[in-house]
């Protein structure tokens, strides 16, 4: 970050960027790096978190296809799937390539939206945590964590929602629709019939859903990582094993990932019924289904997923930032930094 002060003027900031990332000196910025385990958040350092995001959620959502496509129908088609063991039943009855349609959407879009997610955020904690000043961050982190997990997200999500719209009409298209489930003939025909609007209707209640879902993965990430090692593991971080650390690190991803699917699940609910139709809008979905249903209907499917798939994503983020030499991810806060000594006279 650069920061140039005038007589009765702000500062005026650069956003940091791969090519010009800053590198962490001075009182406040010694004290965020210690809190991430003292890596140097330099280019390379945002290049290999951004790396570890592309693997994080592009794999774990790829893995978990069956139950998102289960997940997506009981949502959008409740008289056929009813629940989450008898929509199982229900989707292997329709043979075997039915539980993996959608997969490569699922890939492509979700890898695009894990090197923004991660990658921004990281970025967005410096940035902020620089414009805020140190007394600022060690007394409010979790608005800092907030701001840039939003920031990162708004971004990642505009990279998912073509994949997203694609992926969800292929899993919940009724039959008598005869849409493809191949993902070159289904891009194309959202192409050729809907254009632009059939790629980005969903942006909206994307962000809606996401936004949320990605704030409370990041702050309470955070905040439980940190109560873990403040209160059970108390020794410094550093002393313990690097299997300790990454269990440490799945823990705290499950336990925030249950928070995620309760604030994201309406607006999931909505984002399936909207890129199963194209004549489908917000106000008829709410009309349709009501409030209670929209935060219910298919809500403990969604907490097995996120809840796994959040605490697998900040495992499978750690283990790369470990593997190529960096620290896990999280720790206790940074103290906030003393008062520089007055000259001496």
């Amino acid at each position: 970050l650069v920061a140039t002060r005038k007589e009765n003027k702000l500062p005026s900031y650069a956003m940091p960027t791969l090519s010009s990332a800053p590198t962490k000196t001075g009182t406040f910025g010694r004290a965020l790096a210690a809190s991430a385990g003292s890596d140097v958040h330099d280019s390379t350092y945002y290049a290999k978190c951004m790396m570890g995001g592309i693997l994080s959620c592009g794999l774990t959502h790829t893995a978990i296809v069956p139950l998102d496509i289960v997940k997506c129908r009981m949502q959008t088609n409740p008289e056929v799937y009813k629940g989450l063991i008898q929509g199982f039943g229900e989707l292997n009855r329709s043979g075997p390539g039915s539980m993996t349609i959608g997969w490569l959407p699922t890939l492509l879009g979700y890898s695009a939206q894990g090197m923004f997610k991660f990658g921004l955020y990281e970025m967005g904690k410096d940035f902020y945590g620089e414009l805020v000043g140190p007394e600022f961050f060690a007394n409010y982190q979790s608005l800092v964590y907030a701001a840039a997990s939003a920031s990162a997200e708004v971004v990642a999500d505009a990279a998912l929602c073509p994949m997203e719209a694609i992926k969800v009409r292929m899993q919940t298209s009724p039959p008598e629709a005869k849409f493809p489930t191949n993902f070159g003939e289904a891009f194309a025909k959202i192409n050729r019939e809907e254009g632009f609007n059939g790629f980005y209707k969903g942006l909206g209640p994307l962000w809606g859903r996401q936004v949320p879902y990605t704030v409370v993965k990041f702050v309470a990430f955070e905040r439980v990582v940190q109560a873990f090692y403040e209160n059970i593991f108390t020794a410094p971080k550093e002393t313990y094993s690097k299997p300790t650390q990454l269990g440490i690190t799945f823990a705290s991803g499950y336990i925030a990932g249950i928070f995620c699917a309760i604030v994201s699940h309406p607006a999931d609910t909505i984002v399936s019924k909207l890129n199963q139709s194209d004549k489908a809008t917000i106000g008829s979905i709410v009309k349709e289904m009501g409030l209670f249903a929209l935060a219910t209907k298919g809500l403990m499917a969604r907490i097995i997923m996120i809840g796994t798939l959040t605490g697998l994503q900040w495992w499978i983020y750690d283990s790369f930032k470990v593997a190529v030499g960096l620290k896990a991810s999280g720790g206790a806060p940074p103290a906030t930094p003393a008062a520089p000594a007055a000259p001496a006279k």
